[in-house]
């Protein structure tokens, strides 16, 4: 199959292939849209059982990236990396630098930031190559708090439209995940009266959370038949699947993971199934926002306000699927476009 007979090419840019045979570095840059602004998105290093599902990946994440920061009115386009390798033994000084210099090649089209097991320090050594990087520990730093905010806010919007009311007093939200994002917005919700019930496969995480947030452990398998108003993932993505809906009992999918759905006809099943879903990459924009706020030297209170724009974005989202009789999947990508189709005029 060529790149562009690829299900998930979407009329991408660019498409970058990135080898170092001395540090092993095998890394996929993708491009999707620079309509707006150069593209930005953060870099993945995941041990993926093949090229094609990393192709795969970066073209779904790179899209995603494109719609995510229309949607939170950011200056700029959509772009994603992957690192393909075991975290625990590829990383090296030399590995990042020599990525560093493949982003340096595309001369600011694309700038990068961390993501899944890429930290702060990585991209303190790709930053040694490339002044396209963003959350380096001198600037902005860690956008996970952000992240998680913003999600928060986006699941309260979420209750109002599908439970009645953003009070999360004895709501019950089932949380996937309580990595550096999953954490901070399962204090935010516990915070807010909320009852966790809390899945991760690591143990401390899930310990700290029943000690600290008085939450519920289940094991990984268990967290989508719980009995739960919300269902929050904020782990890995294509977690709303065929046989997880067939055991999902709650009213709202609202959650900080990406590519939450694994097929987009998923989108109108959870619609059909009387679940309420918040866009992936609408509620979980914080970050991009966070990341944004660094190139563009907005002030913490300016990117504070951006975040919790999530809210009201996700508010007239809600209000137009529900007018309109649409999935909310649907809507975002069509508000996103609309958002783009402007940018070119």
């Amino acid at each position: 199959m060529s790149l562009f007979e690829h299900p998930e090419f979407d009329n991408h840019e660019q498409v970058v292939f990135c080898h170092d045979q001395e540090s092993g570095l095998k890394a996929i840059i993708a491009i999707h849209d620079t309509t707006l602004g150069p593209s930005l998105g953060g870099t993945r290093l995941w041990n993926y059982s093949s090229s094609g599902e990393a192709l795969t990946d970066v073209l779904r994440l790179s899209r995603g990236m494109t719609y995510k920061s229309a949607m939170a009115g950011l200056p700029l386009g959509g772009g994603k990396a992957v690192i393909i390798g075991d975290a625990k033994k590829i990383k090296s000084v030399e590995l990042f630098r020599a990525y560093g210099r493949f982003i340096e090649s595309l001369s600011g089209r694309y700038i990068t930031a961390e993501d899944v097991n890429i930290r702060t320090e990585d991209i303190d050594i790709v930053a040694k190559e490339t002044s396209h990087v963003a959350g380096t520990a001198d600037k902005a730093g860690d956008p996970s708090p952000h992240t998680a905010l913003g999600t928060y806010l986006g699941l309260k919007a979420a209750a109002k439209h599908r439970l009645g009311s953003e009070d999360l007093k004895g709501v019950k939200i089932a949380v996937q995940g309580l990595g550096s994002v999953g954490y901070d917005f399962a204090k935010y919700c516990a915070e807010d009266g909320a009852e966790l019930i809390v899945t991760d496969i690591n143990e401390e995480s899930v310990e700290r959370a029943v000690n600290e947030l008085g939450a519920k452990a289940v094991g990984l398998d268990e967290i989508y038949s719980v009995d739960a108003d919300i269902y929050a993932p904020c782990a890995l993505g294509a977690t709303i699947n065929d046989e997880t809906l067939k055991q999902l009992k709650v009213k709202v999918i609202a959650g900080s993971a990406n590519n939450q759905l694994a097929n987009p006809k998923h989108d109108q099943a959870v619609k059909d199934m009387g679940i309420l879903y918040a866009p992936d990459y609408v509620i979980n924009a914080g970050g991009v926002i966070h990341v944004c706020s660094e190139a563009a030297n907005m002030s913490l209170e300016e990117t504070d306000k951006r975040v919790r724009a999530i809210h009201d974005t996700l508010d007239k989202l809600f209000s137009r699927a529900k007018e309109e009789d649409r999935p909310t999947g649907v809507i975002a990508d069509e508000m996103a476009r609309e958002i783009i189709a402007k940018g070119k005029q």
